[in-house]
Parts: C-alpha cells; sequence; structure tokens
C-alpha cells in the first residue's frame, strides 16, 4: 500500500512538472525558432494605442508587419483591436492609420476594431479571412506571444506562422523570463480551459504609450 501511494505521488509530481515544462518549452522554442512563409495576409495582434498613437508594443508589431508586407509576403495586412474606455479610437484604427502614413496603401489594409484579447482578436480576424474566402496568416506579434497566437489561430482552421517583432520592449533581447512564464501560463489554461469553451481573457489594463511594456499590453 506504501508503495503504491508513493508511486502516486511520484506520478503527481511528475504531471505537475512536466506539463507546465512542455508549456515552457513549446512557447520558448516559438519565439526563437519560428516558421514563416508566404501567406494570404499579415495580421497585426492588438496592443495600447494612446489617442491614436500606437504604443511601443504596437509599434514594434506594426513595423514588423510592414517589413515582411515590403518584402511581398503577403499582399494584405489586418489591424485588429478595440479601444478601451475613454479611448477616442481603437487599435486597429491607430495601426491601420500608421501603416497608411508610412507606405502602404489603403486597399491593402482591413481594420477591425474588435476584441482586447487574443482569443477575442483572432476569432474576429479569423471570420474575416473566411469571407474573403483565405486561410494562410502570418501574425505579426512578440516572439514569446508566437506559439499561443498560431495555435488560436489554426483551432479555427487558419494556416498560421508568425513573424515576431526584432525591436520594441517585447523583442527577445528586452523581454524578461516572466513574460516567457506569462506567456507559457497562458498557453496553458488555453489547451486546457480554452478549448473547453472557459474562457479566461489575457486582457490588461491600459497604460500610456510611454510605459507600454511586457506586462502593460492590451491585447497579449
Amino acid at each position: 500500500m506504501f508503495k503504491l501511494i508513493k508511486r502516486l505521488i511520484v506520478l503527481i509530481l511528475t504531471i505537475v512538472v512536466a506539463i507546465p515544462g512542455y508549456a515552457l518549452l513549446v512557447t520558448w522554442n516559438g519565439a526563437h525558432n519560428p516558421t514563416i512563409r508566404n501567406a494570404d495576409v499579415i495580421v497585426v495582434a492588438g496592443a495600447a494605442q494612446l489617442n491614436g498613437t500606437p504604443g511601443d508594443v504596437l509599434l514594434a508589431r506594426l513595423e514588423e508587419a510592414k517589413r515582411i508586407y515590403s518584402l511581398g509576403l503577403a499582399p494584405l495586412i489586418i489591424t485588429v483591436g478595440s479601444s478601451a474606455p475613454g479611448d477616442r479610437t481603437t487599435e486597429a484604427a491607430s495601426g491601420a492609420y500608421w501603416l497608411r502614413t508610412h507606405g502602404v496603401k489603403r486597399s491593402a489594409i482591413i481594420s477591425i476594431p474588435t476584441g482586447r484579447d487574443t482569443r477575442t482578436q483572432t476569432t474576429a480576424y479569423v471570420a474575416e479571412m473566411k469571407k474573403r474566402g483565405i486561410r494562410d496568416v502570418i501574425i505579426a506579434t512578440d516572439p514569446y506571444h508566437c506559439n499561443r497566437a498560431i495555435t488560436m489561430a489554426e483551432d479555427l482552421d487558419a494556416v498560421a506562422t508568425c513573424s515576431p517583432v526584432n525591436e520594441g520592449p517585447n523583442s527577445l533581447e528586452n523581454s524578461r523570463l516572466r513574460y516567457l512564464v506569462r506567456e507559457a501560463g497562458a498557453y496553458l489554461a488555453y489547451i486546457t480551459l480554452g478549448r473547453r469553451g472557459i474562457n479566461i481573457s489575457d486582457h490588461l489594463p491600459s497604460a500610456p504609450a510611454s510605459l507600454n511594456g511586457e506586462l502593460t499590453v492590451n491585447g497579449l
């Protein structure tokens, strides 16, 4: 009886360590070994803006989207994200305006002012893609956000890859361990609960653009 209890304890401890370890591994791997290929559309994951000016996190994502758009990897860019209470505009509108004023033609931009968390935004942009009869998407977002963003898109029958930012507060160079841990936890919550209809929002409080960092980001 004692041996049985001991084995059960060992099994429980193994599961407790292995499952979070797996989440950390796939989140880390998604950040450090991204796969990018030609697609139908690029999606800019929403993040905080201030009165129409993209915050540092959103700006880095927009710059990455513009970079791969200029390389010809996709002919369209979707900006997505709603507004916080008191905002005069949305994350999507702020991003679309920035793209238009930085050389992306208006006809190549689709703005979807929906969602302040990853799951809601993903549902919105995948629905738009389905209306247009397209499936392949490149997600421009933070490195440690890539794995979860791809997983959610693929669960909705999109074919997704990720182009992680190289600059900004959430680039690999500037990210801290707690962002990796947070994203691994959010991924674990999604695959264990979110897929079963229990939605745990990853929305965090808004912050001024000058303060946008790894733990003050909308739409992660």
